[in-house]
């Protein structure tokens, strides 16, 4: 037999217990592989089905209650952290914001099941402020309805696996090719689309202390805070006189956008990916004179410059 089958039988439970940990802290080791071969392995005697499902959901529970409590108490600089890691940081926080201001706790109930949100979601449970018991009873539920589908997914393979052990081997080597290829050209493209769009607005960025001498100056300046509102429920401040608006609401919004002065844009996600990508969207719908802020919101505050007070939103109200 080949990997996994055949480390699985040798270490059992401690082995799926320790791969679930390491993905579910977001290190590179998936863990889809190793529960679909425990549930084939249920139908022998190699693993029992329930012990299997309590390693995996126990796994998960650990790592993410972890993450909760990281999140709770580190809150955006944690998750800025964790973009850098991320190849597609114009999206891996700001998804998980937006699928939390919708459905609040429930997310938790599929965020397994999506790549990248899987990892985010409880520190943004615990940088919004959800009730721990809250927390602790969906993310139980989310990630028994992961592991429990990922296994019996695996067991509809137990029979034969019965009658031809070697089955199970050839399909997970031909498999394991085959998400070798996928994940290759997933990150070389996510790698060429990232570095482009930072190439192209390199030079476009806007200084903190040049932003601060145009303000002091008098000069005409349009400053737009693109944070999703769950990001100020733990620094609830903005850069005095900006207009607090989503990515979608200012791109829809272009036409009111005034075209005879600089068009200043900040977020908090690293390297202002998101409002490189907003500057970019409305560069296209013709508004020239946009520039993100280079450090984002931080850079601003971190020199001291003086911070407007804002009143949060019902969302961030309702979810913490």
């Amino acid at each position: 037999m080949g990997l996994p089958t055949t480390i699985l039988i040798t270490y059992g439970y401690l082995l799926l217990f320790f791969w679930v940990l390491m993905e579910q802290f977001g290190l590179p080791v998936p863990a889809t592989p190793v529960l679909l071969a425990a549930g084939a392995l249920s139908v022998t005697e190699h693993m029992h089905f329930a012990l299997a499902f309590l390693a995996g959901v126990a796994a998960c529970l650990v790592a993410d209650i972890s993450w909760f409590f990281l999140g709770k108490s580190y809150g955006h600089h944690l998750l800025r952290l964790i973009c850098k890691f991320s190849l597609e940081a114009t999206t891996c926080v700001r998804r998980t914001h937006e699928s939390f201001g919708r459905r609040g706790a429930w997310t938790l109930l599929f965020a397994k099941f999506v790549p990248g949100l899987s990892t985010v979601a409880p520190p943004v449970a615990g940088q919004t402020g959800m009730r721990f018991g809250r927390f602790l009873l969906f993310d139980t539920a989310g990630a028994s309805i992961w592991v429990l589908t990922l296994l019996l997914g695996g067991r509809l393979f137990g029979d034969l696996l019965m009658r031809d052990p070697s089955v199970l081997d050839r399909v997970g080597h031909v498999a394991g090719v085959l998400l070798l290829l996928g994940v290759l050209l997933f990150l070389g493209t996510r790698i060429w689309r990232r570095e482009s769009l930072l190439r192209r607005l390199k030079m476009a960025r806007l200084e903190a202390v040049a932003l601060k001498e145009m303000m002091d100056g008098g000069l005409p300046v349009y400053v737009v805070d693109l944070r999703h509102p769950l990001e100020v429920v733990t620094d609830p401040f903005t850069v005095p006189g900006a207009l607090r608006l989503s990515p979608d609401q200012i791109t829809s919004r272009s036409a009111e956008i005034p075209h005879d002065r600089d068009v200043v844009l900040f977020c908090t996600c690293p390297s202002e990916t998101t409002a490189a990508k907003t500057a970019m969207s409305l560069h296209r719908l013709g508004v020239e004179r946009v520039r993100p802020l280079r450090g984002g919101f931080d850079a601003w505050k971190n020199l001291g410059y003086p911070l407007e007070a804002v009143e949060l939103s019902p969302i961030a109200q309702a979810v913490s």
